[in-house]
């Protein structure tokens, strides 16, 4: 039974939680069951807040009053933030864009100032649980999000726990807490498997259909057993499969979730899957692990009807499909160690194509030898990575954004002035033309921005260099090359005949800024030697510039090209002629 508990790891979790007296506790206190609860009132909404003696812990419980009509429609945060309603900016990004329930959200809004003061009082260093039932339990998830951007994420960060709530937001809110491990883990949903509530946005029980999303992690329970689900996808067809089955001419009842916590207290289920699933025939242990996961949402084999053995069968597939899928998704963080690999590579690379006289750009360009082929590899593998990484850093709220690429401004900033040039290489060898205004990836310049973004100390560190060590430079602007390109683009168009006055002026003003370009670099040691090679393309442009300016012509960029000695360079006991 090792290999079938592989997939498990939702009950074993489940039986953890029920085993605990955390969700006791919280519903004692949505139930008014200490004496010593101090009772706030607000705008449709109430809390509780109950300060244990002993553990130092506190609970707040919220409650809707009973005359609030929940609503379906969702509200875009676009929309509150023109009330000056501020509160969730931090969750904000250009590329993600969210919305939540217009009741729950209005509740909370209503309530704010009275919420901002009750936050101002919670002592983040004690443990807190959040908690509340139905719609309750929707404007305790909120206040907890509101909580992530003051609280610190240490041990004592919020619990957020939940009895029968209904669903708060679309996809994009999901995105944006579930960026964040940290941030997902704060929110426990207990969910009766008979509960209408939790799944009443839902129309012809569809999850294609559904606008809103899951996140946190969910606890469902039957009468007898129970499990945990963390993907958001997985919770979303679990939802639509309970409603297929138990909503068909149910009214509508409130579940007394007080009564199935005692009891699930008291349960060992996992025993007994165990040996359900000893005398069950599966295929496989994928199969068979989510088969126990289903039983202990009251999903079992004895179901006669079936529409309802059609439905699991449905949700098996779909979870199959789902996990697969997850398990094919490597995570970026444990790329890092081929990335550094394909990274080495390319150090290696580089040096050979300095030791044969031509720059790695250059020598890509032409793609001669078996080296530059193998590059090929190296370059996709890494774009691919930093394009993830990037995305998934645009994703994440600001505050996590941010950190995130302070984390990775270093690797980033390496990998763009090492690979870009490749881009570029491949760009021009195919006829391109004007690479950093029609070409150049998105993903280039968002690690460019972060970079100028980034800490006054950081950025000086990533951007300096000496004479010393300016063999071993990466040109700091990773575009260099695509301007050498684009000089050697309008020197051609100055020789040829056939350009008219005003484009050859226009060619000549812009190879004057090209110049004063390249000896601003040069004057910083910005730019790595290798474009002094004989082969490289920049000492190409400037033997063609310098024929069609003629002996005479002088400027700060001739006299240092002029000088032999600013580019023969001296380092490793070796001399290199460049010219």
């Amino acid at each position: 039974m090792m290999q079938s508990q592989l997939f498990s790891s939702g009950m074993e979790l489940a039986t953890f939680v029920t085993g605990s007296v955390l969700l006791q506790r919280s519903w004692d206190v949505i139930s008014s069951h200490h004496a010593d609860i101090l009772s706030n009132v607000g705008v449709g909404l109430s809390w509780k807040v109950y300060k244990e003696p002993v553990s130092d812990l506190t609970i707040i419980a919220f409650e809707a009053t009973s005359d609030t009509n929940l609503q379906v429609d969702l509200v875009s945060y676009s929309d509150i933030r023109e009330r000056n309603f501020l509160h969730f900016d931090f969750l904000c990004t250009k590329s993600n864009p969210f919305s939540i329930n217009n009741t729950v959200v209005s509740l909370f809004y209503e309530n704010h100032q009275k919420l901002d003061q009750l936050k101002s009082e919670i002592n983040s260093s004690k443990p807190l649980i959040v908690t509340g039932h139905a719609l309750g339990g929707s404007v305790a998830s909120l206040f907890t999000i509101s909580l992530l951007n003051s609280i610190g994420l240490g041990k004592n960060r919020p619990l957020c726990i939940t009895f029968g709530s209904p669903l708060i937001g679309d996809k994009g809110l999901q995105q944006a807490i579930s960026r964040s491990s940290n941030w997902n883990s704060c929110f426990l949903h207990v969910v009766s498997h008979k509960d209408p509530l939790p799944r009443l946005f839902f129309t012809n029980y569809s999850s294609q259909t559904s606008s809103y999303m899951p996140f946190g992690t969910f606890f469902f329970c039957s009468d007898e057993n129970s499990t945990c689900f963390e993907n958001p996808d997985s919770i979303l067809e679990v939802l639509v499969a309970l409603g297929s089955i138990h909503d068909q001419n149910q009214e509508f009842q409130s579940m007394d979730y007080g009564n199935i916590v005692e009891n699930l207290n008291h349960k060992a289920i996992c025993k007994d899957f165990t040996v359900q699933a000893k005398d069950m025939n599966y295929s496989n242990t994928l199969h068979a692990s989510i088969h126990l996961q289903l039983w202990g949402l009251g999903f079992t084999p004895h179901m006669q009807e079936q529409q309802h053995q059609n439905i699991i069968n449905n949700l098996v597939t779909m979870m199959e499909t789902i996990i697969f899928q997850k398990r094919e998704t490597v995570e970026l963080s444990k790329k890092l160690n081929l990335v550094k690999i394909d990274m080495a590579q390319l150090e290696w690379y580089k040096k050979d194509c300095k030791d044969r006289n031509i720059g790695y750009y250059d020598s890509f360009k032409k793609m001669l030898l078996k080296s530059d082929l193998d590059v090929v590899k190296f370059k996709k593998n890494l774009i691919n990575y930093w394009e993830n990484m990037v995305e998934e850093a645009e994703m994440k709220p600001q505050k996590e954004g941010s950190n995130f690429r302070t984390r990775w401004l270093g690797a980033g900033t390496n990998y763009r002035r090492m690979v870009e040039p490749l881009v570029i290489a491949k760009y021009y060898s195919e006829g391109g033309k004007d690479y950093v205004t029609e070409k150049r990836s998105k993903h280039f310049k968002l690690l460019e921005d972060w970079l100028k973004e980034g800490t006054t100390k950081a950025t000086s560190d990533l951007n300096s260099t000496s004479k010393k060590n300016v063999e071993a430079l990466l040109t700091i602007d990773s575009c260099f090359w695509a301007h050498v390109e684009e000089a050697l683009l309008l020197c051609k168009q100055l020789k040829d005949a056939q350009s008219s006055v005003t484009e050859k002026e226009a060619a000549c003003r812009k190879l004057l800024e090209f110049e004063e370009y390249v000896y601003g670099l040069l004057k910083n040691y910005a730019v790595s030697i290798e474009i002094f090679l004989k082969e490289s393309s920049y000492m190409t442009w400037w033997n063609e510039y310098k024929a069609i300016k003629g002996t005479s012509y002088d400027s700060p960029l001739g006299s240092f090209m002029n000088n032999a000695e600013n580019y023969n360079v001296k380092y490793a006991g070796n001399t290199y002629n460049f010219c």
